[in-house]
């Protein structure tokens, strides 16, 4: 599951970088008209990069994988998958208020399709599981996805304040989920000690 998943995400972010608009000419203000096409690929690009390293620290706390998991990791794919046509889409167009509207409607998917995967791989660990202990109420998780779902209709009234948003959730996720990460490095560290 996680090196399938690796190669989906390997290849939307090599999508997306074939859509990057080359500028028309050699000097920095050529440069310029590039830069719609060149802030949305980044936003696009550390966004699926934050998706990737939190599902990678998430797979590592699976001991094995079930039919939910892989249904559940699959919608979590397709939601990705979308990240080029909405990056695309958005930066064609100057960042329209519809475009950026569809931008949060797809980041705000992900987050649902991520929370569905999170809770499929959490229940299969057991009610009295420690990932379950260490996930918490993953408060953090259910405020971005709250967040994502406000960029949308703010997109029509004030489209830079709803990139302002997902740029800030971005940032606030940039370092991984420490639990998570804490937590896979203790399993890793009990395995070698057996």
């Amino acid at each position: 599951m996680e090196a399938f998943s690796d190669g989906v995400i390997a290849i939307l972010i090599t999508i997306m970088v074939l859509q990057l608009r080359q500028p028309h000419g050699s000097d920095f203000a050529a440069l310029r008209s590039s830069f719609p096409s060149l802030l949305a690929y980044v936003l696009s690009f550390v966004n699926i990069a934050i998706y990737w390293i939190n599902h990678h620290h998430l797979l590592k706390a699976v001991p094995t994988v079930t039919g939910g998991m892989l249904w559940s990791n699959l919608n979590l794919l397709f939601w990705l998958s979308l990240f080029p046509f909405a990056t695309a889409w958005m930066s064609e167009n100057g960042f329209a208020a519809t475009t950026v509207a569809v931008y949060g409607a797809v980041l705000a998917l992900a987050a649902v399709a991520y929370y569905i995967l999170q809770t499929v791989i959490v229940a299969a660990n057991g009610p009295d599981s420690r990932l379950r202990g260490v996930i918490g109420r993953d408060l953090k998780g259910k405020l971005s996805l709250a967040s994502y779902v406000v960029t949308i209709p703010l997109a029509f009234a004030w489209r830079w304040g709803s990139i302002a948003i997902m740029v800030a959730i971005s940032i606030s996720w940039f370092i991984p989920d420490r639990r998570v990460e804490y937590y896979v490095k203790t399993i890793s560290n009990s395995q070698a000690s057996d």
